[in-house]
């Protein structure tokens, strides 16, 4: 995810794709212990989208 995209976001937007990534993170994650993940690079970009959303939401309370 972009980042100006998120930046465009409401703080409310932000935390309900926040919860909804971290989720994702989850399943990826449940998926790879049952050795069903196809793509393991998606993990990698799942958690730098939560670290983009989490700064953004930082940036927005400061």
């Amino acid at each position: 995810m972009k980042t100006n995209d998120l930046r465009k976001m409401t703080s409310e937007e932000l935390i309900k794709k926040q919860t909804e990534t971290t989720q994702e993170l989850f399943n990826l994650k449940f998926q790879l212990h049952t050795g069903r993940l196809e793509n393991t690079s998606k993990l990698k970009s799942v958690r730098k989208d939560i670290a983009r959303i989490s700064t953004i939401l930082t940036e927005i309370k400061a």
